[in-house]
């Protein structure tokens, strides 16, 4: 294969994670080891049949592919997504499918698989933190054990999140009090606009909560920024279910340190036994974290029905100060950073006083009976039970409140 281009946009990479090193030592420290899993994986030649999808997402919903790949290597990957957008074929790239809603009907497409690990260390200087280099297939929950088992502060509340790395920043994952967002210092993606490789530091990449420029990109009228303050309008967008960067690998920026990040989230600050804004042991903050989450059914679990969905079906609203006004005083608010006059509220709140509670559903699909925001799969549901309640939910907080709700998962082959 021809060696695909390489661009480096030139803005500067952003500041470190939050959070300072527990010892005054500027010394150069080794690289942590890594575990097995997290070993570099051997490159090779990938392919073979046409899984259903499935089989190879955490709702476990959705028909075949007409075609399908597993990319171990980078080479692989970018081959498969540019010979496939040559010939207009629909191309869905795949790394955990814990954030996908496929129809029952599959994928008209290429299905590509994104199967490699590992961790690399170009950087162990303790003043400016640890830099670690991760391919966009590795298991986010390997990641986070790793650099929590090796004293790196910063991912320890991102603790039980399913997927693969390569997703943590399109969507900018975060969960108390936490977000990817806030160490990563650059992304390699594959630029099928461009037709490629490209090198986006931290102040491209636009982060907003449970977004990025890499997200916009699926969005109709997106505008790919040029330099600071200019943006050309991208004339193939919305480029979908794919967007139009594909992850290669993420570059993080850890400090050292064995307590967690500050505490920002009353729930787990009360699940510590510390004040907001106190601290932890960075392995107590992860058992904290995935405690909460498996009261919620939010760790995937195969003897829990609870864990067969796409995490959160709907996204928090934010609303500008009007509409938050007109709702009920005891409804969530929160100011949402730098965003002045936005107001984010709880999709939680609006989804249980809409009238909806834990297990309400019919047929093989319902919501969680540990968590209103997931929509579950209780064996043998097809998407289009999946939609029934999701659209339900939606309609009926809409009539409510009048706020919608906008879905977290990308939607496959079906709509709301």
């Amino acid at each position: 294969m021809e060696t695909p281009r390489t661009i480096d946009l030139l803005d500067a990479v952003g500041g470190l994670a939050a959070g300072g090193p527990d010892a005054d030592a500027c010394a150069l420290l080794p690289p942590p080891p890594l575990p097995a899993e997290l070993q570099p994986s051997a490159g090779g030649a990938g392919a073979g049949g046409a899984p259903l999808l499935a089989d190879l997402t955490t709702l476990h919903v959705g028909g075949p592919a007409d075609r399908y790949v597993e990319a171990t290597s980078e080479e692989e990957l970018v081959t498969a997504v540019r010979d496939a957008d040559a010939a207009g074929e629909p191309v869905l790239v795949l790394g955990g499918g814990s954030n996908l809603l496929v129809a029952d009907a599959g994928f008209p497409g290429l299905v590509v698989r994104d199967v490699r690990t590992g961790v690399q260390v170009p950087d162990a200087s303790a003043c400016a933190g640890v830099t670690l280099t991760v391919p966009a297939g590795t298991p986010w929950e390997d990641l986070v054990d790793h650099v929590v088992d090796n004293e790196l502060v910063g991912l320890e509340a991102l603790a039980g999140i399913p997927g693969s790395t390569g997703a943590a920043p399109v969507q900018n994952i975060g969960a108390y009090g936490q977000e990817v967002a806030q160490t990563i210092a650059q992304v390699r993606v594959w630029d099928r606009g461009r037709g490629a490789v490209r090198t986006l530091p931290l102040v491209t990449l636009a982060f907003g909560y449970r977004t990025s420029l890499l997200k916009r990109s699926m969005q109709p009228g997106f505008a790919e920024p040029v330099r600071r303050g200019d943006a050309t309008p991208d004339p193939r967008a919305p480029w979908r279910p794919t967007p139009r960067y594909v992850v290669l690998d993420v570059t993080f920026q850890l400090r050292p340190g064995s307590l967690g990040a500050p505490v920002t989230y009353a729930e787990l600050a009360r699940a510590l036994d510390v004040p907001v804004g106190g601290r932890a042991p960075l392995g107590d903050v992860r058992a904290a974290v995935l405690a909460l989450r498996r009261g919620k059914g939010m760790v995937l679990d195969p003897a829990d029905a609870d864990t067969s969905s796409a995490g959160s079906f709907f996204t928090n609203p934010v609303l500008d100060e009007a509409a938050a006004a007109a709702l009920p005083a005891e409804a969530p608010r929160w100011p949402v950073p730098g965003e002045p006059g936005r107001v984010k509220t709880s999709a939680a709140w609006l989804i249980e006083h809409a009238g909806f509670h834990r297990g309400w559903g019919h047929g093989a699909a319902s919501l969680s009976t540990k968590h209103t925001l997931a929509v579950t799969n209780r064996g043998a549901a097809t998407a289009a039970d999946v939609l029934g309640v999701a659209r339900a939910v939606r309609d009926g907080v809409a009539r409510r409140f009048g706020v919608r709700l906008e879905p977290e998962p990308v939607l496959v082959g079906v709509s709301l």
